[in-house]
């Protein structure tokens, strides 16, 4: 007990006010930040509330990734807001420092500890084990315990809503998967991506590759630009975070060339590469945990996000679909939300 309280005091003491809530402008840029730059959130105006509650979030690369990270910040963001809980984040965290992040925040009284991806699972068990009374919110988490909720969005079905308007959009009959790692709920996506890309389009060809990581856009550049002139592949789906931003580097270098976005709408009708967005309504799964705060119902159980319940949807539709496709499309959606898409 004594060196885990010397071990926090120090954090504080010696990088105090690096750590921006939601809402703050952050001044140290993408300097990476380990458990050394973990603050109370007491340093950043922007997030105090009338309430000692507080949430923080960390993630592997920027919150400013475009993606993913960005994505799942603002839901952190929005949660908070909606149940008033001061916020903090650090980003840019190595593998090696995932349990000593988590730790720094546990020790400095965080409430409620968001990670947002299922490559943070055996961190989060290893240190919910040590704090009982700290609780974590998992995003497509591999498991539960009586401190730890995961938050699940229905992995098959975001395949079949990218899938199924990849598909259709298609001119060249060849449609690219780029994942981050070779994860369950990534492997998921791939295959329901390609059962919903061939349910509209039976003779679509469908590439895959894998970057290792989520963090390296210029690894998704290559690999964009490699399907693009290997096999003319001219509409992606990305599962990869940041990743996924270099891929769309590649695809905004020539024309007819498009991207679907997740888990934000990521897009607008004048994109010229994201046609439209998977999205995945994160911050209402956070809430869900919020919620079961509240009520002492926390613990033990995952939470799934389905169209069903409304925690995914597509997004705004580029210029760039035609009105008869769109239509289609979104005949497909509906029968994606009432199961009658794919026959099981």
């Amino acid at each position: 007990m004594k060196k885990r309280m010397m071990a926090t005091v120090m954090i504080v003491a010696l990088m105090a006010g690096t750590i921006m809530g939601c809402g703050a402008s952050q001044t140290a840029g993408n300097e990476k930040q380990t458990s050394e730059k973990i603050a109370d959130t007491t340093t950043a105006a922007e997030t105090k509330t009338d309430s000692d509650k507080k949430v923080a979030m960390l993630y592997g690369a920027s919150i400013n990734d475009g993606g993913w990270g960005a994505s799942c910040y603002q839901a952190m963001c929005d949660a908070a807001e909606a149940y008033g809980y001061e916020t903090a984040y650090t980003e840019n965290v190595d593998t090696s420092e995932y349990v000593s992040v988590l730790t720094g925040y546990a020790d400095l009284g965080y409430d409620l500890i968001f990670a947002p991806g299922s490559e943070y699972s055996d961190a989060v068990k290893q240190v919910a084990e040590q704090y009982p009374d700290v609780k974590f919110c998992l995003l497509n988490g591999t498991f539960s315990s009586d401190n730890v909720v995961s938050v699940m969005p229905d992995a098959e079905q975001i395949g079949y809503l990218a899938g199924a308007l990849a598909g259709l959009m298609t001119k060249t009959g060849y449609i690219g998967f780029i994942g981050g790692m070779e994860l369950d709920t990534t492997k998921t996506k791939l295959e329901a991506y390609e059962a919903a890309a061939k349910v509209v389009n039976p003779d679509v060809n469908v590439t895959s590759g894998y970057a290792g990581d989520y963090y390296d856009a210029a690894k998704g550049k290559e690999i964009a630009s490699s399907m693009m002139s290997t096999y003319d592949v001219d509409v992606l789906f990305g599962d990869a975070g940041a990743v996924d931003t270099g891929a769309r580097e590649a695809l905004a270098e020539s024309d007819g060339h498009y991207s679907i976005g997740q888990p934000g709408d990521l897009g607008s009708a004048d994109d010229k590469v994201i046609i439209c967005s998977v999205v995945t309504d994160n911050a209402a799964l956070v809430e869900q945990c919020m919620q079961a705060i509240e009520d002492g119902t926390f613990g033990n159980t995952t939470i799934y996000g389905t169209v069903e319940n409304g925690c995914l949807s597509v997004g705004t539709f580029s210029s760039q679909v035609p009105e008869d496709i769109k239509t289609q499309y979104l005949e497909y959606v509906e029968q994606i939300k009432n199961g009658t898409f794919i026959s099981k």
